[in-house]
């Protein structure tokens, strides 16, 4: 490999654009592009210097690429996914996974087995909040917990409107897919995959045929029971918010993006600085100042370290790599086998390709 690592942003759309924008800044990166929108591609080429292909299967037959970023609709994840590894590229691939998750684990197992790095885009491992969070739990500083509750809430279906590609179930996987996603992948860094699901309940808020709001109880081996809620039709909020509380033996944790707030009844050899009573840390003081910053620590750390990864030839980037996501697109599945009936059916990705006039996928 070169000092500079080729590597190739599919999908150009909002997290697209973000991620391309990430790589594309990096000083250690040979950038290219790829989407089947003709505009999109004209505007950018005129623009950029980076090359945009119109055609995935073009692009990896005849540029030599060290990883690719898969940004694309959730439907197309995992043939491209696939594609690409099959090639001997490295991969980081958007959030959720695969809306199957016996593609997800089919997956893992194929960049294993190649020695590929492999990496999920569940940024919230790299938010510093959660990460104290997550040693908190490990330390053993809450005793032993008894109750979670994992939460997300945004604006994304405000009222009944034409849909889009994260709004249709065969395409994005609804509210339970792209929002839920968030905080379950949290509870399986914490306490793995669940053993049981009961009380799932997938409910239409504004949309027709896909849910805007999850609600279900998780049970974790060994482990405590923890409630989800996520809405993604709440104005209440900006933007997406994702929040965890822990309740144990020994006190509780509240987390979100900006602040992880600690009460212990007594104090932790293990936690340092943690002392009886209340403690708030904010995620600034929680993170370290990336060498490489350009949106947000999270979205910035996360790109970089699969980027090192490829350069330095590392066995992993770290942080979720598909093995973690299959555990996740698993949990998802058992939630939406375990509900009430009012959701339409469940998601089915295809290897199918839209009609080549629109290249792999289409909007993006």
């Amino acid at each position: 490999m070169s000092t500079k690592v080729k590597i190739a942003v599919v999908g150009l759309g909002k997290m697209g654009l973000s991620h391309f924008a990430l790589v594309n800044a990096h000083p250690d990166t040979e950038t290219y592009a790829c989407d089947a929108t003709g505009f999109m591609v004209d505007v950018l080429s005129k623009n950029i210097p980076a090359k945009i292909y119109k055609n995935y299967d073009e692009m990896l037959e005849t540029q030599p690429l060290d990883a690719v970023v898969i940004a694309t609709p959730s439907r197309l994840h995992a043939p491209m996914v696939r594609a690409a590894l099959e090639k001997g590229i490295h991969v980081f691939c958007e959030k959720p996974f695969c809306l199957d998750s016996a593609d997800a684990e089919a997956l893992a197992d194929l960049a294993d087995s190649k020695g590929l790095i492999n990496q999920v885009g569940y940024h919230n491992r790299y938010v510093g909040a959660f990460r104290k969070m997550k040693e908190i739990v490990d330390a053993g500083g809450l005793g032993r917990i008894t109750h979670v509750l994992a939460e997300a809430y945004g604006p994304v279906v405000l009222r009944a409107k034409r849909q889009t590609w994260r709004t249709q179930k065969t395409e994005g996987g609804g509210c339970l897919y792209d929002y839920a996603a968030h905080p379950l992948n949290l509870l399986n860094w914490m306490f793995g995959a669940p053993e049981r699901v009961s009380g799932s309940v997938l409910n239409s808020v504004f949309s027709e045929g896909i849910d805007d709001e999850v609600f279900s109880t998780l049970q974790f081996p060994d482990g405590p029971t923890a409630q989800l809620s996520v809405n993604w039709s709440d104005e209440s909020h900006r933007k997406m918010t994702t929040k965890i509380s822990l309740i144990g033996t020994n006190g509780r944790v509240n987390v979100d993006r900006q602040e992880c707030q600690v009460y212990l009844r007594e104090p932790v050899a293990a936690l340092p600085g943690y002392s009886k009573g209340w403690t708030v840390k904010y995620t600034t003081e929680l993170t370290e100042d990336p060498w490489f910053y350009l949106r947000g620590e999270e979205y910035s750390n996360q790109i970089d370290d699969f980027i090192q990864a490829v350069r330095d030839g590392r066995k992993s980037a770290g942080e979720n790599d598909f093995r973690s996501a299959a555990m996740t697109d698993r949990s998802l599945a058992m939630i939406l086998d375990d509900s009430d009936g009012v959701t339409p059916a469940k998601p089915q990705a295809t290897d199918k390709q839209p009609a080549r006039k629109r290249g792999w996928f289409g909007r993006s």
